[in-house]
């Protein structure tokens, strides 16, 4: 079972080899490596182009963005499965696509998804959050709650069937395709309890309080394009379940 990891990037030489050695170090070795660049000028495309045939397809030019980034990735993956991996994220374990390739090969499933954990670098051993997919159901989505994106692995079909991401969307293009995907669609999905992404803190998310109504706002506007009545003060609901996040009241699982 071959999987296709899709790295989108952008003048992230600070943070791009440990992505790509995350990778490259998994054990299992039926992984096609996918790097779409928007056209670095920091130095991420020489770091990149050091690998040289150890990256599966390496393409650089311009885009309309991160969410049109996957959309080119997914168009030239060849894997049974497809997974995202940010440019300053890494696997929490080299047996982590093994973990993932494995259920997929055992269960009926169409998608799965884990658990990642926060770190504020350079501190790479201090969790400072730890989210958990245990618990999530799709009922859950008009509460802004989803899985965590970068454990999300799905069989490449669905895309042919369901549609990429949209690229109208700026910040929440993955959680309406998990709406459309897991809730509208009801494809099958697995969870597998361990924590398998270590993310850094600071994402576009959460930067600002800009970019939180931002995220907000195309939540209550994805839950509704796919069928689900939310609002803003509903989605109000999650900040508290974060709390719980960073006090580590959830179970945390061992790395792959």
């Amino acid at each position: 079972m071959k999987l296709s990891i899709i790295t989108v990037v952008l003048n992230q030489a600070a943070t791009i080899k440990a992505t790509i050695e995350s990778v490259l170090n998994q054990t299992w070795k039926e992984v096609e490596y996918l790097i779409i660049d928007g056209g670095s000028t920091d130095g991420t495309r020489e770091i990149i182009e050091t690998y040289g045939s150890r990256i599966s397809i390496f393409l650089t030019e311009p885009d309309k963005g991160p969410y049109d980034a996957m959309n080119k990735g997914i168009k030239l993956a060849t894997g049974d499965i497809v997974g995202m991996l940010n440019a300053d994220d890494v696997y929490t374990s080299n047996r982590s696509l093994e973990k993932v390739a494995e259920t997929f090969a055992k269960v009926n499933t169409d998608a799965t998804f884990s658990d990642i954990h926060f770190v504020n670098p350079p501190d790479w051993d201090q969790t400072v959050r730890y989210v958990s997919g245990r618990f999530f159901s799709p009922w859950q989505l008009r509460y802004g709650f989803m899985p965590p994106h970068p454990t999300f692995f799905v069989r490449r079909e669905l895309f042919d069937r369901y549609g990429c991401y949209k690229t109208d969307y700026r910040i929440a293009a993955d959680y309406e395709l998990i709406i459309r995907f897991l809730y509208t669609h009801r494809a099958v999905y697995k969870y597998l309890p361990v924590d398998l992404v270590r993310m850094r803190t600071g994402g576009r998310s959460t930067k600002s309080l800009h970019s939180t109504l931002i995220l907000n706002r195309e939540i209550v506007r994805a839950c509704r394009e796919n069928g689900i009545y939310t609002n803003l003060p509903l989605l109000t609901l999650k900040y508290a379940i974060k709390i719980f996040q960073y006090m580590y009241l959830f179970p945390r699982n061992k790395p792959a």
